[in-house]
C-alpha cells in the first residue's frame, strides 16, 4: 500500500490510537516525521517517543499521554499542506490554533518548529499541521 500523503497518514494513525484509548502506536519512520514528533513531545502532547526497527523496518512508536480520566491530550490533529495544495505563511501572519491553545508546525529553511517560534525567530514556511 503506497501513501500519498505519509504526514497525513501519520497523523490520522495518531488520531485513531487516542480514540480507541491505545498506549501506543508504531509509524513507518521518516526525517520530517521524527522532526514533527520531537514538536509534540516538547509540547507535551505526547508522553515519549522511541525508534523501533522490526524485522530491518524503521519505526517511531509514539506512546500517547491521557488525562487522569483517560481522556486524550490531543484534542485534535489536522494537515494544513496537503501535496495537491500546499500552505505557506510568513512570520507576520503565522495563524494561532484555537487562540494560543493549540500548536501548529511549521517546516522552515532553519528545521521543523513551532509557529510561536517560527515567528520569535521571524521565519515563515510550510504550514505542516495543527495540534490542540
Amino acid at each position: 500500500m503506497s501513501v500519498s500523503d505519509p504526514i497525513s497518514d501519520m497523523l490520522t494513525k495518531m488520531r485513531n490510537a487516542s480514540e480507541a484509548r491505545h498506549e501506543k502506536v508504531d509509524i513507518p519512520t521518516s526525517r520530517l516525521k521524527l522532526e514533527i514528533v520531537k514538536i509534540l513531545k516538547t509540547e507535551g502532547y505526547i508522553k515519549n517517543f522511541k525508534k523501533v526497527v522490526q524485522e530491518g523496518q524503521n519505526f517511531i512508536r509514539i506512546f500517547l499521554k491521557y488525562d487522569e480520566v483517560n481522556t486524550p491530550i490531543i484534542h485534535g490533529l489536522e494537515k494544513v499542506s496537503k501535496p495537491g495544495r500546499r500552505v505557506y505563511a510568513g512570520y507576520r501572519e503565522m495563524p494561532r490554533v484555537f487562540n494560543g491553545y493549540g500548536s501548529i508546525v511549521v517546516s522552515t529553511s532553519e528545521g521543523v518548529t513551532t509557529g510561536r517560534k517560527a515567528a520569535e525567530k521571524k521565519v515563515g514556511g510550510e504550514l505542516i499541521c495543527t495540534v490542540w
